[in-house]
């Protein structure tokens, strides 16, 4: 029996054998990366559309829209309707620490909209615009943070032709409440 010939088959059959091994682990990894990814793109889109939709509600009523019977109510159930409590959960969850955080600053200017618009402050009032500018600032940090995260470049406000993500600087309400002072 010629030991070299059995040597090289065995040898050549472990190293056939990690091979495939180490491609199925890659294959794995890779898929893995990939449901990851599209599980956390999926939670991004979901917060923002949910807050987008408790925004327009909230925007309703401080138009005077819808009823205006309890204003506190109301603009709570803007929220619960949205299902932004839910999906804010998955994100904490699935989301980056970056994008989770982003998510929650947004939050918490959606629910200092919330109870501006629970007092009765109209959409044009400065009250209004006090705290709906810094909410618009957080939705486009929000957008900035998923898109750096997803895709791997900035998006900044001069992309937009914009000096800052507010809009306090082209805004007619706020120019004409500076104005009056």
């Amino acid at each position: 029996m010629d030991w070299g010939t059995l040597i090289a088959t065995g040898s050549g059959g472990l190293i056939a054998i990690s091979g495939t091994v180490l491609a199925d682990f890659l294959r794995h990894r890779h898929e893995n990366d990939r449901t990851v990814e599209a599980r956390r793109r999926a939670v991004y889109n979901e917060f923002i559309v949910a807050t987008g939709t408790c925004h327009t509600r909230l925007r309703e009523l401080a138009q005077g829209r819808g009823e205006q019977g309890d204003l506190e109510t109301a603009s709570r159930a803007a929220l619960t309707d949205a299902g932004i409590y839910d999906v804010r959960e998955r994100l904490f969850i699935e989301g980056s620490t970056t994008v989770a955080g982003a998510g929650q600053a947004m939050f918490v200017q959606l629910r200092a909209l919330r109870r501006v618009v629970a007092t009765g402050a109209a959409q044009d009032s400065p009250a209004y615009h006090a705290v709906y500018h810094p909410y618009l600032a957080a939705v486009w940090g929000y957008r900035a943070a998923v898109r750096e995260e997803l895709d791997g470049r900035p998006l900044v406000p001069a992309d937009f032709g914009w000096a800052e993500w507010g809009g306090r600087d082209s805004c007619a309400v706020c120019r004409a409440a500076g104005a009056a002072d």
